[in-house]
Formats: C-alpha cells, sequence, structure tokens
C-alpha cells in the first residue's frame, strides 16, 4: 500500500497534496472561472468546485458547504465521504455514538484538526464561499470567523474583563478602551452573563461557577465578531439549571449567527436545533429537519440510535 503519510508541505493546509510531475507550475486559483479576489480566493458569488472540479450544488442559505469531506489519523480513516450543507442562521446538532466521527467533523469546520501531526483532510469545506484548506487561508483569521466553544468551561486564568478582551485586543478590534469597554459589555450581555458580573470584571473568570464559566467563554468567542459558532458539547459538564441558562442562550444567539452543536443528548439536540445530522462509525447516515430526524427518520440506523437501540 502506498505511504499517505502526509509531508511537511501537506501539514500546512491539513489536506494530502498530489505529486508533482515535471516543472512546477504557477498556483491557480480554485474556481471554476468566476471572479476572485486579490488573494486567489473563492468569493461569495463563486460555486465551489470538488477535488475534481465538479459544480458542487449549494443550498440557497448555505453558510457551510461540505463535499465528499474525509479525514485520516495516519492510516486509519475516521469520517468518509461527508456531503453536508449547513444553513445560516440556524442550529444544527450533530448527534451519533462515541467515536462516529461527529467531533472529528466539527474540528474540521476550523481546521482544529491541523494541530494534530498525523491527522490528514481531504475533500472540500467552504464557508461563506470561501474553500477554507486553500493555501492561502490565515487560519488565525479563519478561527476568528469561524469561534469554537469546547465541552470543559476552559477562561484564561485572567480577570473576567481580559477574558472578553483578549481576542478583539490581538485582532485589534479596538481603537481605544472606550471601544473595548463596549466590546466587552456587549459580548457579555449577548452571552446573558453581564447583569451577574459587571460589578466584578477584574476578578478572575476562573472564579465563577461552571455554567458562568462556560457562558464566559461562549461571551469570549462571540467578542470578535465570528460569523459561525462551534460548541463540541458545551452542556456535557454543566448541571441541568445551567445547561437550561445555556440552551437559552443558544437559541438567542442563531438570530446573529450559524451554530453547530455536537451532543450527546438527544433531548438536548430536540429543543435547541433546527437540523440535525446523525453520524456512525465515519459516515453521515442523515441530515434533516430535526422534528423529521427525531419523528420520521428515514434510516433504520438512525431509527435504532434515537430509541436507543444502539449507542
Amino acid at each position: 500500500m502506498a505511504d499517505v503519510t502526509p509531508t511537511s508541505s501537506q501539514e500546512k493546509s491539513g489536506r494530502a497534496k498530489p505529486a508533482p510531475k515535471g516543472k512546477a507550475e504557477a498556483k491557480k486559483p480554485h474556481t471554476n472561472g468566476n471572479s476572485t479576489d486579490t488573494t486567489g480566493l473563492r468569493t461569495k458569488t463563486d460555486r465551489p468546485l470538488t477535488s475534481a472540479g465538479q459544480e458542487v450544488e449549494l443550498e440557497a442559505n448555505a453558510k457551510i458547504t461540505s463535499n465528499e469531506v474525509c479525514v485520516y489519523y495516519g492510516d486509519k480513516q475516521a469520517l468518509f465521504d461527508v456531503n453536508l450543507d449547513i444553513l445560516g442562521n440556524q442550529v444544527t446538532a450533530l448527534i451519533g455514538p462515541s467515536g462516529c466521527g461527529k467531533s472529528t467533523y466539527l474540528r474540521c469546520l476550523n481546521r482544529m484538526n491541523d494541530v494534530i501531526d498525523i491527522a490528514r483532510v481531504t475533500g472540500d469545506i467552504i464557508v461563506d464561499g470561501i474553500d477554507i484548506y486553500d493555501p492561502e487561508v490565515d487560519v488565525v483569521e479563519l478561527r476568528a470567523r469561524v469561534g469554537m466553544v469546547f465541552q470543559k468551561p476552559n477562561p484564561f486564568p485572567k480577570s473576567i474583563y481580559e477574558n472578553v478582551a483578549y481576542g478583539p485586543r490581538i485582532h485589534g478590534l479596538a481603537s481605544s478602551k472606550n471601544d473595548m469597554d463596549e466590546i466587552v459589555e456587549s459580548s457579555l450581555k449577548r452571552a446573558g452573563l453581564w447583569k451577574e458580573v459587571h460589578d466584578r470584571l477584574h476578578e478572575p473568570g476562573t472564579g465563577l461557577s461552571g455554567g458562568q464559566q462556560q457562558r464566559l467563554c461562549i461571551a469570549r468567542a462571540i467578542a470578535i465578531s465570528p460569523s459561525v459558532i462551534l460548541m463540541d458539547e458545551p452542556c456535557s459538564a454543566l448541571d441541568p439549571i445551567a445547561t437550561a441558562i445555556v440552551e437559552e442562550l443558544i437559541e438567542e444567539l442563531r438570530q446573529n449567527y450559524t451554530i453547530v452543536i455536537v451532543t450527546h443528548s438527544m433531548q438536548q439536540a430536540a429543543r435547541v436545533s433546527q437540523r440535525t445530522a446523525y453520524f456512525h462509525l465515519g459516515y453521515l447516515v442523515e441530515y434533516g429537519e430535526t422534528e423529521q430526524i427525531f419523528q420520521a427518520p428515514s434510516d433504520e440506523r438512525t431509527q435504532n440510535y434515537i430509541t436507543g437501540r444502539i449507542g
């Protein structure tokens, strides 16, 4: 079998590159001939292409489009040919048994798998019309545009204020102290935390309760004005009351953001999402409106999972 370990040049973008043939040619923008910006990235008016040069049919409101996405960890394949359109200003839940690939797929959406040396991604992922695995894409800017909230609250060992201000400061989003104060206050309000912490902004963020810490992490994510928020089991470490508060917050946030959430709780998926994708053994089995997935799934494997026969 041919060696599939990526070279150092492949690791930069996380996807396999074809071997060079003869004299190197100038890199051509990965588009279908429509307009591009000055960096050679696809613009929003372009229709994305598969690796084979075929046009991908997008849903009208697709914020993220994945086409034939595969993920490998060394010789082990973790995701198989995932095709998925994620719609804007909706909550999309990714469900399935442990090890089914849902978190692996989630990490593809802001290239978090890049930090794993043996990870390799093939296929196409288009966010706002841009191929995020194009070598010209700035991964730091991508992760500002596609924020992430992790399973366990992970506030910085800084004050509540500095936790929220950190991102806007390094991205140059505030030109004055007043601007920064407004960003911090606005972010904490949108995260439903301002009333609880407005009089102790300079106390450590690690001193908050678990539910408050998770909302602080959400405030930190939205402070840099992302268009997409990824959530990897954000309530798994929270008590029922804190979980209910975060779920209400998710519903409010979707008015301004596209949210993709991984959850092991089918009840949570049913409560917070408009669309649900079911993964099994690395395959996307079924995807559709949440009500249809839970009440009338079209695949027997989905039915078995939501009724507790597998999982």
